[in-house]
């Protein structure tokens, strides 16, 4: 995307809107200009009249009226900045609330490609940049512009000779700047880059923090922490001294014309070509314009920030999704809640091997299936693909006999609810955790999801009950607690479909007890697919597949499958023969 594609999608999606804010920051502006280019050109019958010809009558005149030039200044440029920083917070609050939601709705692809860290980064940093480009590149721009025009105008009322000596240093300045501005969008682009691996690193160390503690590399990850710390320390001092060194040429070049300046203008006095109330005036003028010149100068510097940030925001808030409603997609009409998969092939990359290969499958409806195989074997992939988390390669999957590709997606998420072994909770209360699956749940039927679960009992022992909060992802709660929560959730769903990966995983017998009565509750009259190490939960299931490799390898029923099925006679020698 080129810098005009960019300011051009800027203007139309975010600032356009506020053209009349802006246009009155620019008056006020005008204003400051006006007072600035006032206060130099005071100086020159200050001097005249009150030091040369020693006027009593302006004596209190022109001392006010620098008065009312120098309030001016401050009122108008108070102003214009306030209307501005109005402006770049709600610009700053659209491209957030697009960014966010182009990441709710985003491909799950798209999210497990890229770090939630980096995101962050992009979602806070980069939109900072942005806001910046958007605001104060704008404000600075008309301001020190018009500002520079007031003071020029007055350097020439007092000696044109002299004033074209003065504007040589605008273009060189801007030259200079110019060049510093290209290197600062490449720093800004490493320094966001670093930036986003240090918040990736952050977050892994907060989820993470019992792990570290147990293995006791706390001074290991001081280090690592250190050297990601340093390397982002080395990258901002890079931009900063990128920005200073700005500093020095302008200096560089202002003391070249001030000396040019005054050796010309000893001249011009000598010769009566110039009076020193001129000088004076001038002389004022043109110190007074050396902020906007080197503010301007700087003003690329600012742009390519904001032209780097725009690179790496707008790319995803211009996401196209690829799972996405077909034209004219129809609503999902369940009945019996079938589900089959038609010689489904799948990969979660292009590059990569296929995962699933020409699944077969026939998932009876408001009955249970289970799919057992080893890790890796595609199990979860199935599941993951029945709500279209991900578009299949080839084949079709259908719930009775209707495309899920011909359908609307919302119709078909509708009727699925999923709980898995890595149970997801917000850093909220009980009672909005359960209520996710329904906002327009009442309390009633909260409390009531929540006694079938099995999550009741361990909830009325708490001091506040449903109002207790459970911190972040329910690290107040045990795994039992926060599974029977997942479990009331999709209770209050009231699903066709339910989908278990590894529910009651990990958990020890007396909490799998009830998260199995939970369960049983859960899916009694609903299609029911099952993903399960413990065969032990999947015994009585109505139909179970073997998958190995991405492929269907035995079906049948439990006493079948022992006959027919090598690796699933092998599961259940290991798992329930021996004990």
């Amino acid at each position: 995307m080129t810098s005009i594609q960019i300011f051009r999608r800027l203007y139309k999606d975010y600032t356009k809107k506020y053209l009349s804010k802006i246009f009155l920051s620019i008056l006020f502006s005008l204003l400051l200009a006006g007072s600035t280019s006032a206060i130099a050109y005071l100086l020159d019958p200050a001097i005249n009249e009150l030091f040369i010809k020693q006027s009593s009558k302006l004596v209190l005149i022109i001392p006010l009226l620098i008065i009312v030039a120098f309030s001016l200044k401050g009122i108008s440029l108070y102003l214009a900045k306030v209307i501005m920083i109005g402006v770049a917070e709600e610009v700053k609050k659209e491209v957030q609330a697009d960014m966010f939601a182009s990441l709710i709705k985003a491909d799950t692809k798209l999210i497990d490609e890229k770090h939630s860290g980096k995101f962050i980064s992009n979602l806070i940093n980069d939109v900072n940049w942005i806001t910046n480009l958007l605001s104060t590149a704008i404000l600075n721009f008309f301001k020190d512009t018009l500002t520079l025009i007031g003071l020029l105008s007055v350097m020439f009322y007092q000696n044109w000779k002299l004033s074209l000596i003065a504007i040589i240093m605008i273009p060189l300045a801007s030259f200079a700047a110019r060049s510093l501005g290209k290197r600062i969008g490449k720093v800004t682009n490493e320094q966001m880059h670093k930036t986003g691996i240090l918040n990736t690193y952050l977050m892994e160390i907060f989820k993470n923090h019992k792990l570290m503690k147990i293995f006791q590399k706390e001074n290991y990850e001081k280090e690592r922490a250190l050297k990601y710390i340093n390397t982002l320390k080395e990258t901002s001092k890079k931009i900063n001294i990128v920005f200073v060194r700005a500093s020095p040429i302008m200096e560089f070049l202002t003391g070249i014309m001030i000396a040019c300046l005054i050796f010309i203008s000893a001249k011009l006095v000598v010769s009566n070509e110039l009076e020193v109330n001129n000088f004076f005036s001038f002389l004022a003028a043109m110190m007074l314009a050396y902020q906007p010149v080197r503010s301007l100068a700087t003003l690329n510097i600012t742009i390519q920030q904001g032209l780097t940030g725009s690179r790496r925001v707008l790319p995803i808030i211009d996401d196209i999704n690829e799972i996405k409603n077909i034209p004219n997609a129809e609503k999902l009409e369940l009945s019996e809640g079938n589900v089959e998969f038609d010689n489904v092939s799948f990969e979660y990359k292009k590059s990569e091997l296929q995962i699933l290969k020409s699944i077969n499958l026939k998932i009876p409806g408001k009955k249970m299936t289970s799919l057992v195989g080893h890790s890796g074997a595609g199990k979860s992939t199935i599941l993951n693909l029945i709500p279209r988390f991900y578009n299949i390669n080839e084949g079709d999957i259908k719930i009775d006999n209707q495309s899920i590709y011909k359908s609307t997606i919302s119709s078909l998420r509708e009727n699925i609810s999923l709980v898995s072994q890595d149970t997801t909770l917000f850093d909220d209360t009980i009672k909005n955790n359960i209520a996710y699956a329904n906002l327009e749940a009442s309390e009633k039927e909260i409390i009531e999801a929540a006694k079938f679960s099995f999550a009741s009992e361990f909830i009325d022992k708490l001091p506040k009950k449903y109002d207790t909060l459970i911190g972040e992802n329910g690290i107040r709660l045990s795994g039992g607690e926060k599974q029977r929560l997942s479990i009331a959730r999709a209770i209050l769903k009231k699903s066709a479909i339910i989908l278990l990966d590894e529910a009651t995983s990990s958990l020890d017998a007396e909490t799998e007890s009830k998260i199995q009565k939970a369960i049983s509750f859960l899916t009694e009259g609903r299609t029911t697919i099952v993903i399960a190490h413990r065969l032990s939960t999947i015994l009585n299931s109505d139909k179970i597949y073997v998958i190995d490799n991405g492929q269907v390898v035995g079906e049948g029923k439990h006493d079948d499958l022992l006959i027919n099925s090598k690796i699933y006679k092998n599961f259940y020698d290991k798992q329930i023969k021996k004990s």
